[in-house]
């Protein structure tokens, strides 16, 4: 994904656009903009992850819990 927005972030730094050229809001814009978007990405990912851990914790804690159980039986 950081690849998408490598060419664009390169683009606006090698045309000065943060030096005061014209046309530098538009180009302010899209920078800011990809660098929202990798972010938001980023936490997604980090949350998905957690999810699939938590997931994973709790599924375990379930085996636990129905083992204890059988062996109460037993």
């Amino acid at each position: 994904m950081i690849k998408l927005f490598r060419p664009v972030r390169q683009d606006l730094f090698s045309k000065g656009s943060f030096s005061g050229q014209g046309g530098k809001t538009a180009r302010y814009f899209k920078y800011a903009i990809s660098e929202i978007i990798l972010v938001v990405i980023g936490i997604l990912i980090a949350l998905s992850i957690n999810n699939w851990n938590e997931n994973q914790k709790h599924a375990s804690a379930e085996q636990e819990f129905f083992k204890s159980i059988k062996n109460d039986l037993k």
